[in-house]
């Protein structure tokens, strides 16, 4: 292990180091150009002190959902590893999108150049007026379980109690498309 992974799995302050936190992080853009959007956000967060991106999905192009009337989306999912705290890792994440050149929509599910989600942060389970871990509508969306099942099938819901693989298989035929995105 070189000594930059060393640093950010055991920072330590005194007798009990920080261990970093196993983070799923789903992404998507619709607006621009949506896989350099993707490729820029993940290149963002591995440049982040505290943050190590440890596994990357492929790209999806994915039908829009909710809000239909607009550019299918490019989604993919990110693994990293952080010493930051679930507010203090949002609150990179939107920092993250503005800079990639996201600016506020008044339609909700509607068109975006970056959209960064946490979607689960260990086994954690909370709910705070600004942020729900897991995501609370992970398990019904496909965008964000193929991308999640192409890098980690097995992972548990901490909730749902059902491996990633079992909730995408769960979706059944019907629903939004998911492809893989060709470039």
């Amino acid at each position: 292990m070189n000594e930059a992974c060393a640093a950010l799995k055991t920072v330590g302050t005194g007798k009990t180091p920080a261990v970093a936190h196993v983070v799923y992080i789903s992404m998507g853009s619709n607006l621009g150009s949506r896989s350099a959007n993707c490729a820029m956000a993940v290149d963002l967060l591995d440049a982040t002190d505290g943050i190590r991106v440890t596994g990357r999905s492929k790209l999806f192009s994915t039908e829009p959902v909710d809000y239909t009337d607009q550019q299918w989306f490019v989604n993919g999912m990110v693994r990293v590893e952080t010493l930051l705290s679930p507010p203090e890792l949002l609150a990179r994440l939107k920092e993250i999108e503005r800079l990639v050149g996201r600016t506020a929509s008044t339609i909700r599910f509607g068109p975006r150049v970056l959209d960064l989600d946490i979607v689960l942060f260990d086994d954690m389970v909370m709910a705070a007026e600004n942020l729900v871990i897991p995501h609370p509508r992970m398990h019904r969306r496909r965008f964000v379980l193929a991308p999640f099942c192409d890098i980690d099938p097995e992972v548990v819901h901490p909730v749902l109690k059902k491996s990633m693989r079992e909730l995408y298989d769960g979706l059944g035929p019907d629903g939004q498309a998911v492809l893989e995105y060709a470039q």
